[in-house]
């Protein structure tokens, strides 16, 4: 018999569960070319289910439900929230890119987009492995098909099965680390690994094994170096819209699942974890900051720069445990969450800005489409600087800051190593500012190529205009997100 505490930890997906097959048989009588009735139940719905999790996270209670298989907790609530107003805006951008583009004969995008997110729910509540990995199957067959909604174009078909291929494997390491871990300690749950290997009755050897299978898992989700090679093909091939969807909220549960599977079942395997995160970052720093120089189409610029924004992320998760001392561990990942929200917002807000300038039968992939946008749309031109300058880590903008407090984190450990690396990030951002400025260079001084105004509707004005100012205000008073991550982190990893 499963108890109502149970059903309480899960009761925001069960509504987005419901209602996504609701609004998915409601699609089959909409008319509307441009699935408004599909689009504003969509909405509605997330607009609820985000509330929700906003009030389970500020009541800072953490339930265990269906046998310790789930867990809602502060950290994971407030992802969720964090997730579900990422789709929303996703949704809200890309709502007209796709109707111009025949993606909209069908409420697909509406329906897909609401099942990837309750595979992001599941992978941010999972507190065992079968869970979790039940959760990223559903998030990552649902984008294999968003990837595909364009079945008449070559680029974007070629893309999901690079997409498929790429993601197959990875999930076969996650799920080939998980199987080892299982094999030494003979437990799914996570907060019972932790307790096995606390015990200190586990053979080192086997466990290092595993661990290596599950951070190559884990980093492909990330998409960091050198598990990369899926994030410039598929940014660039995928739709737009679809693009941004991929970028955006899923990389909230990638994180969820690096501090689930690393933090709170392998700590006392740090030593080991860290070090090849410090591997995974330095290449990530590199490669990531270099290629982006080399591009010219700003899809793909901006899909090494995730690679390089994700080395940062994994700069914060790598210092929480200072030789056996896990004393800044809360500081530490509460910096690679703010960092890791804030990343989202900025890139919701810079994909925003080229589905806006994308026309039927024109894209805006290239960084010479984004000529003179100046002279053409002072406000959006405005928005997306903000946003390049933000990526860059200029301040007042939230990005510095985000970056200044992983920069932190990492000095604030005392360990040569750590600031060896936090001097290397710093250099690294000093070249990709370069690649920010080049764009923003082009929109501001270059002449433009068209003389057609920039319109958007209503909403789509008002959310990126909104999201742009939070960009701005977030970097003047980041204290109020700096602090909900560290609660959230320090209750979370209390429990």
């Amino acid at each position: 018999m499963i108890d109502k505490l149970s059903w309480i930890s899960v009761y925001p997906d069960v509504v987005l569960l419901v209602m996504a097959c609701v609004i998915a048989l409601a699609d089959l009588a909409t008319r509307s070319p441009r699935r408004t009735t599909t689009y504003v139940l969509t909405l509605l719905t997330l607009g609820v289910v985000a509330l929700l999790q906003g009030l389970y996270a500020s009541s800072d209670n953490t339930i265990y439900g269906f046998g310790n298989m789930v867990v809602s907790d502060p950290m994971g609530n407030w992802l969720k929230c964090f997730a579900t107003l990422a789709m929303m805006v996703t949704l809200v951008y890309g709502r007209p890119y796709a109707a111009d583009r025949g993606m909209l004969r069908g409420g697909e995008m509406f329906t897909l987009s609401m099942f990837a997110l309750l595979g992001m729910f599941v992978m941010i509540s999972g507190n065992n492995f079968l869970v979790i990995y039940l959760g990223l199957e559903l998030l990552t067959l649902s984008s294999y098909a968003l990837v595909a909604l364009r079945r008449d174009n070559a680029t974007a078909t070629e893309a999901a099965i690079k997409y498929f291929v790429l993601g197959a494997m990875a999930s076969g390491f996650l799920l080939y680390g998980l199987s080892m871990l299982y094999g030494a300690t003979g437990t799914l749950e996570v907060g019972a690994v932790f307790k096995a290997i606390n015990s200190g009755q586990i053979r080192h050897q086997v466990l290092v094994f595993g661990v290596v299978f599950i951070v190559a898992g884990l980093a492909f989700k990330l998409g960091v170096v050198p598990f990369h090679m899926w994030i410039p093909d598929v940014y660039q091939g995928a739709p737009t819209s679809v693009t941004l969807l991929i970028g955006g909220a899923p990389k909230l549960a990638a994180f969820a699942i690096s501090i689930r599977l690393l933090v709170e079942g392998l700590l006392p395997m740090a030593l080991d974890w860290q070090q090849m995160l410090a591997v995974l970052s330095i290449g990530s720093l590199l490669i990531g900051n270099l290629a982006a120089i080399a591009q010219t189409n700003l899809k793909r610029m901006l899909a090494y720069s995730t690679i390089s924004q994700m080395g940062f992320v994994l700069l914060g998760l790598l210092s929480g445990v200072v030789n056996g001392n896990t004393l800044s561990a809360a500081n530490a990942y509460s910096s690679a969450m703010f960092y890791m929200v804030t990343y989202v917002l900025t890139t919701l807000a810079s994909f925003g800005i080229i589905l806006l300038l994308a026309r039927e039968g024109f894209e805006s992939e290239e960084i010479s489409d984004l000529a003179g946008l100046n002279q053409r749309s002072p406000l959006y031109a405005g928005v997306m600087a903000v946003c390049l300058f933000s990526l860059a880590g200029v301040p007042p903008l939230v990005g510095f800051y985000a970056k200044l407090s992983v920069l932190q984190a990492l000095i604030s450990s005392g360990q040569a190593l750590y600031i060896v690396l936090a001097v290397f990030a710093v250099v690294m951002s000093l070249i990709g500012a370069f690649y920010y400025l080049r764009v923003v260079k082009v929109m501001y001084f270059d002449a433009p190529i068209t003389a057609t105004t920039v319109s958007a509707p209503a909403d789509v004005r008002a959310v990126l205009s909104l999201n742009g100012a939070l960009v701005l205000i977030l970097g003047i008073v980041p204290g109020g997100l700096m602090t909900l991550c560290a609660q959230a982190i320090v209750r979370t990893l209390g429990t």
